[in-house]
């Protein structure tokens, strides 16, 4: 059997009973497996302990996943406090997973958190009123929703006209889920936009640091992946990055 491609996954520090564990939550992880066709390792974000350089060079690529916590606004040049829950290891590790990532020539993807925190490792910021801004559709369920509610809450995105997302899809728009609190406040100037929200607010983006593919999106395509066609086109633009053909 040959060999497939080796995913890294950024994993998030959780409390679990009363101590910390390093977390990747499944359907993730098996979404990318199952439709990018990998195998995959979780990268701990224990960043006193190691430093993303030093395993970067052994992957084929990196996704940064969603996740509960929220990125620090220090990081992006915003004093207020902002709310939690905060993850300051996991916040350390993907900045150094962004940079060695792209020094390596590796692909990088990210979904939620993920396109988040790419946006700021380069350079950009965030918005945190994306659920209550009255310049903005909510693009969050009310607070009261059931989880899997959550999913359900969902609105257009429209595709920019020859970039790499509508080329996959061959349509000019899609129906994304919208399951975020904060979205993009400026784009880091390296990255291109792929789709944007009827409101405007950027949902994906791409660019090709260093010669490698990087492509991250705000919607949550690892949400029931398996009856959803759309959802698993994204996995497969990772298989395909993963093994140099995008």
């Amino acid at each position: 059997m040959s060999a497939r491609p080796v995913l890294g996954i950024i994993a998030c520090n959780r409390t679990v009973g009363t101590e910390v564990a390093q977390t990747v939550i499944n359907r993730y992880a098996t979404a990318a497996m199952r439709y990018a066709d990998c195998a995959a390792l979780i990268i701990p974000s224990l960043p006193d302990h190691m430093h993303a350089r030093e395993i970067v060079g052994r992957l084929d690529g990196v996704l940064l996943t969603g996740t509960p916590s929220n990125v620090a606004p220090a990081l992006y040049g915003d004093p207020a406090e902002g709310e939690g829950p905060f993850d300051p290891d996991r916040d350390r590790t993907m900045i150094e997973l962004v940079e060695a990532t792209i020094a390596a020539q590796r692909p990088l993807f990210g979904i939620c958190r993920g396109f988040q925190e790419i946006n700021v490792a380069l350079g950009g910021t965030l918005r945190r009123d994306t659920s209550a801004s009255e310049e903005l559709l909510h693009h969050h369920a009310p607070d009261d929703a059931a989880f899997d509610a959550m999913f359900d809450h969902r609105h257009k995105v429209d595709l920019v006209e020859g970039g790499l997302l509508a080329s996959a899809y061959a349509a000019p728009s899609l129906e994304v889920n919208s399951v975020h609190y904060q979205g993009i406040g400026a784009l880091a100037d390296s990255l291109e936009v792929e789709a944007r929200a009827p409101d405007g607010l950027v949902e994906a983006y791409s660019a090709r640091p260093n010669g490698a593919p990087l492509l991250a999106v705000q919607w949550h395509p690892e949400w029931a992946t398996d009856g959803n066609d759309q959802s698993q086109t994204y996995f497969h633009l990772l298989g395909r990055a993963l093994r140099g053909e995008l």
